[in-house]
């Protein structure tokens, strides 16, 4: 039965009277818009996932911090090629071991994870239909976010998309978006992943040194579809620039803000 009627979860667990009180509101307004509690679980599936957030996205003064920290740390050079590979390299095996600690501990990304299993039990017509849809902008939304951050990353470091993979970020922000969520999801039940390191140098760096397993899977997708960018000249004014970016406060961070 399980494997042809598959498994379900839903908002039993909730109470529709337990939600009535809390909220504080009229029992009989509140039945007057939903006659029955199916109409309001139904709302609440629709609510849920247009808002849904697939993960907790590391946001923009945390990645600064962290690059500011990698490029205080760097010993290499920033004005020559393997010096600024390096930074990059460092990056990406520090980078992912923070988004993946973020995401594995999102409850936004446990919520989603209920949403898409709720959704996939949900029999067809306008409720299902309704999900799926919020669902996908949800989607959207946050690979759209993923995207920003490799793309405003890369181009501080001087980096592009390889022209002749034909990919964008949005493509490669939704691949690393798939590595990261297989990855939390096998986490679910074999938490030793978080804790697993690889000796490895998968970017081309100067050195080995011990990677996470979804720190290799960014590597993976970082070599084959960037490329350093060939107009890029990098100069000590580029280096200035560089390291006052990642120091640079963003106004709503200020004091006061």
């Amino acid at each position: 039965m399980v494997n042809h009627e598959g498994l379900t979860v839903g908002l039993d667990h909730i109470s529709f009277e337990d939600v009535i009180q809390q909220a504080g509101v009229s029992r009989t307004a509140v039945y007057r818009r939903w006659p029955y509690k199916d109409l309001f679980f139904s709302d609440l599936l629709r609510e849920l996932a247009d808002g849904a957030a697939p993960a907790a996205a590391v946001d923009e003064a945390a990645t600064r911090r962290l690059l500011g920290s990698v490029l205080a740390a760097s010993t290499g050079d920033l004005t020559t090629p393997q010096g600024r590979h390096d930074v990059v390299s460092e990056l990406l095996r520090v980078s992912a071991v923070s988004d993946f600690e973020a995401v594995h501990g999102s409850p936004e990304w446990r919520t989603y994870l209920a949403l898409q299993a709720t959704f996939s039990s949900l029999p067809d017509g306008d409720l299902r239909e309704d999900v799926q849809a919020a669902l996908a902008r949800s989607e959207q939304r946050f690979v759209g976010r993923v995207a920003t951050g490799w793309e405003r990353v890369a181009t501080a470091l001087g980096y592009r998309p390889r022209p002749d993979t034909g990919a964008g970020f949005p493509l490669i922000a939704t691949l690393a978006t798939a590595a990261m969520r297989g990855l939390v999801l096998m986490a679910l039940s074999d938490p030793d992943l978080l804790a697993r390191r690889v000796p490895a140098n998968p970017t081309g760096a100067s050195a080995p040194a011990d990677w996470s397993l979804i720190g290799l899977a960014a590597a993976g997708i970082a070599v084959a579809y960037l490329e350093p960018d060939p107009d890029v000249v990098w100069d000590g004014d580029r280096v200035a620039s560089l390291r006052a970016l990642v120091t640079r406060v963003p106004d709503r961070h200020r004091a006061g803000g």
